[in-house]
């Protein structure tokens, strides 16, 4: 029997800190493991290779898989299941449209609670990030919650997912989408041949209570949850500054929650200490004054480019701060041109209409390794492989490639390729008579709704004319999300008058335009091995008990694990319940001297004569 597991050696390993375990830089058996991590994938319907003859690109490039493997110490069976659950994540809250359409102040007020971009890079070319939590207040975290602006958003994406998280989605596909792939394509640094796929992040926690920790302690952890479970290995180091006298006693107890990868990549920095260990590894030009350095950066300004980074752009537009180049507020994407060249281009909204400017160029140097414009899915493989289809239609079929405005995921690219290819419904204000085949033609993956028209030339529409094209009952505000927006307005809701002549509503799930309703169906077997509320209010209280037993023991953790939670590194116990009657806070013991805490932690932990702690 084999004592090896399918993509590597079973045995420790150390470190994936970059390059290693990153693109160029593989082990034979890491090679094995990425080659069956895409068999399995595509298998599953999850990855589409490149094509024979080069034309189309694979849908995912090496290094965005490798972030899973690693995260999974190259086992491809449990890479495969984070990375299916994110492109599924990804599908339904429609993360390219999300990018696409956020509001730009928006999105600027959102970027002002999390770690920030300095615009430089650490000696290897990767980008350092700021967080300073003392900046960060209740009100703007209260403010950020709030879903009032969603009203008036006509761009927002449907989702289930709360506001305030998909506005922090945002800021990590900037991260993916913009500030990863610009230093990758920056020849001036080490290892070329290996694109940049994670960041650097400066913690500063100095002049931050307990009593802040503990009440942003939920605002913090959101970061962690998402970066860990979608986001994977984007984080290489965390400088932690300013912490208090108390912290690195607090730390050698809490940081066994963490992974010994990951606890080796955080450092615990003093005033002594910090710019001697910050300079190991960032030029002093490159660290800000308030840290040691020379940059004249803070914490909510715009990033303060690297020259060798500025001077690598071509510059379509002239966005400066305290006289130095900067960028626009608001998400920014790459794209490649006609020539092959980036071009960065500003995009959101504002105001209500979308935003598309051009900002710079940068074209790709050889023998430099570039990195894929999304963290999901390329679409020039969507629209490469539906292209295809439409040259292979009929020759009445005008020819013209689709863009969806939500793309499919691999899946639904792979399990298509076999089906006759569907039929695009005619242009607003194209005659019928052009489409002989379009008064039966459907439209959407469920096959429940036809798209209207009416072709004036022939008297030909879909549905009838005198039919009736209301929603049904109350379900009007549901077009928002289906392709018949603003088209249906008339008759809805739609009623129907009785026999006695009382008015009904009319309540039909297939109707014209209604959005798909989501009635999951019971299985009675799962149902009956699912816990009852009695058994379930058992469990509940019995694991409050354990949490009131171990009170001073989760208390002593909130202060390490909200530090990593904020760069997005949580660990086991980062979702720890709050108790559920708090007491009133004590202003004397933030006021406590910093050896007193310690001896206090210190008596916690000690062990007795038999052994035991007390």
């Amino acid at each position: 029997m084999s004592n090896q597991q399918d993509g590597g050696p079973l045995g420790r390993v150390e470190s994936y800190q970059w390059p290693t375990g990153h693109v160029s830089h593989l082990t034979p058996n890491q090679s094995s493991a990425l080659q069956a991590f895409k068999t399995l994938c595509e298998k599953k319907g999850y990855y589409a290779p490149a094509s024979p003859d080069g034309l189309t690109h694979a849908s995912h490039d090496d290094e965005t898989l490798l972030r899973y493997l690693r995260a999974r110490k190259f086992i491809p069976q449990e890479a495969f299941g984070q990375f299916k659950d994110t492109e599924d994540w990804r599908n339904e809250n429609q993360l390219d449209t999300l990018y696409e359409t956020i509001d730009v102040e928006e999105y600027d007020q959102t970027r002002r609670l999390y770690p920030q971009w300095t615009g430089r890079r650490d000696k290897r070319g990767i980008p350092l990030y700021v967080y300073e939590v003392n900046h960060i207040t209740a009100k703007d975290v209260n403010a950020h919650n709030s879903d009032k602006d969603l009203k008036s958003n006509k761009t927002s994406v449907k989702s289930k997912t709360p506001r305030k998280m998909l506005r922090l989605f945002a800021l990590y596909e900037n991260l993916c989408r913009f500030v990863l792939p610009l230093c990758s394509a920056i020849p001036d640094r080490q290892h070329a041949e290996t694109p940049i796929s994670q960041s650097n992040n400066i913690v500063d926690i100095s002049k931050v209570s307990f009593a802040k920790f503990w009440s942003l302690r939920n605002h913090m952890s959101d970061a962690s949850t998402l970066a860990t479970a979608h986001y994977p290995e984007t984080l290489d180091r965390i400088f932690v500054i300013g912490a208090p006298s108390f912290f690195n006693t607090v730390w050698e107890w809490a940081k066994r929650w963490f992974d010994p990868i990951t606890v080796s990549k955080i450092f615990i920095l003093n005033d002594k200490n910090m710019l001697s260990t910050l300079e190991k590894y960032i030029e002093r030009d490159n660290i800000p004054k308030k840290y040691g350095g020379t940059l004249d950066w803070s914490f909510g300004n715009m990033p303060f480019l690297e020259p060798s980074i500025a001077e690598a752009l071509e510059w379509k537009a002239d966005v400066r701060e305290k006289g130095h180049r900067t960028l626009p507020k608001g998400p920014i994407r790459w794209q490649y041109n006609d020539s092959g060249d980036l071009v960065a281009t500003a995009i959101g909204s504002e105001n209500g209409k979308p935003r598309h400017q051009a900002i710079a160029g940068l074209h790709p140097k050889e023998g430099v390794a570039t990195l894929a414009l999304s963290p999901g899915r390329d679409m020039s493989v969507v629209l490469h492989r539906e292209a295809s289809r439409q040259d292979a239609g009929s020759p009445l079929t005008p020819q013209r490639t689709p863009i969806p405005s939500r793309p499919g995921t691999a899946r639904q690219l792979t399990s298509t390729a076999a089906k006759p290819p569907m039929p695009l419904p005619p242009k607003l204000g194209e005659d019928a008579n052009l489409r002989p085949d379009s008064a039966s033609q459907e439209y959407g993956g469920a096959g429940t709704y036809t798209v209207p028209y009416r072709g004036n030339a022939n008297g030909v529409s879909h549905p009838p004319a005198d039919a009736r094209q209301g929603t049904s009952e109350t379900r009007f505000e549901q077009q928002a999300s289906t392709h018949a927006q603003d088209t249906l307005a008339e008759g809805t809701p739609a009623y129907k008058v009785d026999g006695q002549g009382a008015k009904l509503g009319v309540m039909e799930p297939n109707t014209v335009g209604q959005a798909p309703k989501e009635h999951p169906m019971h299985n009675p077997e799962v149902d009956a091995a699912q816990p009852g509320y009695v058994e379930q209010a058992q469990n509940l209280a019995g694991q409050a008990v354990e949490q009131a037993k171990a009170l001073p023991q989760v208390v002593a953790g909130v202060v390490p694990a909200s530090v990593l939670s904020a760069v997005g590194m949580g660990g086991k116990h980062e979702e720890e319940a709050a108790p559920v009657a708090q007491k009133k806070e004590d202003p004397k013991i933030d006021q406590m001297d910093g050896k007193a805490v310690e001896e206090f932690l210190r008596s916690r932990t000690m062990s007795g004569k038999d052994g035991k702690l007390k």
